[in-house]
């Protein structure tokens, strides 16, 4: 069975590193917020050009901490994409505020600033809700169209937060996503470009008095020096505000660390992967991937999109080769979602896409002569 992401063949190449890592862990014992937490911070900032990184417990709590740092609540509006996963939208009820789903551009799959002006417009003459944020996703390992997106977010007044848990590392002309957005926010799930052994995520900023609420709000709520509350005594005992607990683990930083070191490798090594797929697919498929004017993508799913999609998985899963759907019903199609505001016009697009869109297997280390297996499993079902 042809792996769907080969975890092992990196685990390979970092194995003696990762060991050492984690014996150095061990060793010091400080297994919550230990050193190798504060330098994977330290790195991933520097690694985006941010000022700024927060670790946490996962890519959900990523999106939500900057929610609530900037008092989002009820009555407020989140604008995201409905064609995405489930994390991006269900923060916004966390808080009591509302997501309002904005329909995808039918090239590169990530949101349609035009839906989005006119869903924001639409909030606004409607009255009931307050818009107040943009969460933006990086889809299969793009860049939103962040020129845009952050023109629409400035001209409104809105907080604009690049949800990047598929495409740390993308870049839009030759930029990383913080040089637009007021927060980027990734998951370090292991199955992302950057993962971890278990669960983790981490927020990017620019902004040290929104860092250091974050900081409070991942930790129980605990006191910041600008509480004023601090006199000696532990923080974590000194509550400044209602917080959650959402620290990640040491072990997994020093992973993170080790894997970090190969990560910008391993983003170049998709890129001709990518390519030959476009090369042995175009003509097969009703559509290849297309990276938007000046994208670099990280590429965390190869999807194509296929008239026969359901067909085309049961014939390659007879010769081994995995696939998955990215997403086969909308957010605002799932019951929990469904009565959630969308743009006006509803989002025919995210609708259609949902019945062709299918992935092939993707990672740094996927060997040609493999690859060229499954194109021609793509092939062989189209002939």
């Amino acid at each position: 069975m042809i792996p769907f992401i080969d975890l092992a063949a990196q685990q390979a190449r970092l194995r003696p590193r990762i060991d050492a890592a984690i014996a150095r862990v061990l060793a010091h014992g400080a297994y919550v917020m230990g050193p190798e937490v504060r330098e994977l911070e330290s790195r991933l900032a520097a690694f985006c050009g941010a000022k700024l990184a927060l670790s946490c417990a996962n890519g959900t709590d990523a999106l939500a901490l900057p929610l609530m740092a900037w008092g989002v609540g009820a009555g407020d509006a989140v604008f995201c994409p409905s064609f995405t996963f489930a994390a991006t939208p269900e923060v916004a009820p966390w808080t009591g505020a509302e997501p309002v789903f904005v329909d995808i551009r039918p090239d590169t799959y990530t949101m349609d600033p035009d839906h989005l002006e006119e869903a924001i417009e639409a909030i606004q003459a409607e009255g009931r809700l307050a818009p107040k944020v943009v969460i933006a996703v990086d889809l299969f390992g793009q860049p939103a169209d962040y020129h845009r997106i952050s023109q629409i977010c400035r001209r409104h007044g809105l907080k604009l937060i690049a949800d990047s848990a598929q495409g740390f590392g993308c870049t839009l002309d030759g930029q990383h996503p913080i040089r637009w957005a007021d927060v980027v926010t990734t998951s370090f799930f292991p199955a992302k470009p950057l993962g971890c052994y278990g669960d983790g995520g981490a927020v990017l900023t620019d902004d040290a008095d929104l860092w250091e609420r974050m900081d409070s709000l991942r930790i129980h709520g605990k006191a910041v020096p600008s509480d004023g509350l601090v006199n000696g005594h532990d923080p974590k005992y000194l509550n400044a505000r209602v917080g959650i607990n959402s620290r990640l683990d040491t072990i997994q930083a020093a992973i993170l660390l080790e894997k970090l070191s190969v990560f910008e490798d391993e983003i170049a090594r998709r890129q001709p992967i990518a390519s030959h797929y476009a090369e042995g697919l175009h003509d097969v498929c009703l559509q290849t991937p297309i990276v938007i004017s000046g994208g670099r993508s990280t590429w965390a799913q190869y999807v194509v999109e296929h008239r026969s999609r359901d067909g085309l998985a049961e014939h390659l899963k007879t010769r081994g080769i995995p696939t998955a759907v990215y997403y086969p019903v909308p957010m605002h199609r799932q019951r929990p979602y469904a009565g959630f505001a969308q743009g006006p016009g509803g989002l025919p697009v995210s609708d259609a896409k949902s019945q062709t869109v299918i992935a092939l297997p993707m990672h740094a280390y996927l060997d040609p002569e493999v690859q060229d297996e499954i194109i021609e499993g793509v092939r062989e079902f189209n002939g």
